[in-house]
């Protein structure tokens, strides 16, 4: 009786080693893999950046160079979020915000809007999307030049019900079988443009008249 009272106490020993060191891989490979996922974020928003703003037009690292953003429904935002700053000579010359939205059609849309100072949009980036192949991912860059049609444009020179696709009477196109991925592009570039508008002194550090 004893002995098989210490094969089962030598059976439930080996049997929670191989499920400390099996939660303990797990672990490590989730923390690895974090900081991989992290770093991956970390180089594909900076080739976005480089992207929208050439590397000549500023003097100062974007990446390190940005301010925390409070929650706000012009950005599409629960929590804090980063808007960097493209300076030259210590003048932010353009601010490039982050939002995002949930209006897509397979879900959340992740973009950088660059803003120059006199709230013309510069560019538009998807960062991060899940958009049907061949449909919605036409917002992609590396798939059309669709996002290239916000450069230029500002909340002067296009009116509210121009911010739309042409099927909505809007200025944009809108994709053969996808005009909910479009439509959530547009709203979020427009809604980003006038969080700028509203914010505008602080994104661009100025100083209050003395």
């Amino acid at each position: 009786m004893r002995e098989v009272a210490q094969i089962a106490l030598r059976s439930a020993g080996v049997l929670a080693l191989f499920a400390f060191l099996g939660t303990a891989l797990v672990a490590f490979t989730y923390e690895e893999t974090k900081q991989q996922i992290a770093e991956n974020q970390r180089l594909s928003l900076l080739k976005s950046l480089g992207q929208l703003v050439h590397e000549s037009a500023y003097d100062n690292s974007l990446l390190e160079e940005r301010i925390t953003v409070a929650a706000d429904p012009h950005l599409g935002t629960t929590e804090t979020s980063y808007a960097y700053l493209a300076k030259l000579q210590g003048a932010v010359h353009t601010v490039l915000l982050t939002p995002t939205t949930e209006e897509g059609y397979s879900g959340t849309i992740d973009l950088l809007v660059a803003i120059r100072q006199d709230g013309t949009v510069i560019g538009v980036r998807i960062l991060r999307h899940s958009e049907t192949p061949g449909l919605g991912d036409l917002i992609d860059i590396k798939k059309s030049k669709w996002v290239l049609g916000f450069n230029g444009h500002s909340l002067d020179n296009l009116s509210h019900s121009q911010w739309n696709v042409k099927k909505d009477g809007g200025r944009f196109d809108q994709f053969t079988g996808a005009t909910i991925t479009p439509r959530a592009v547009i709203r979020a570039v427009h809604n980003s443009l006038l969080y700028f508008k509203q914010h505008r002194k602080t994104l661009l550090q100025e100083k209050p008249a003395s």
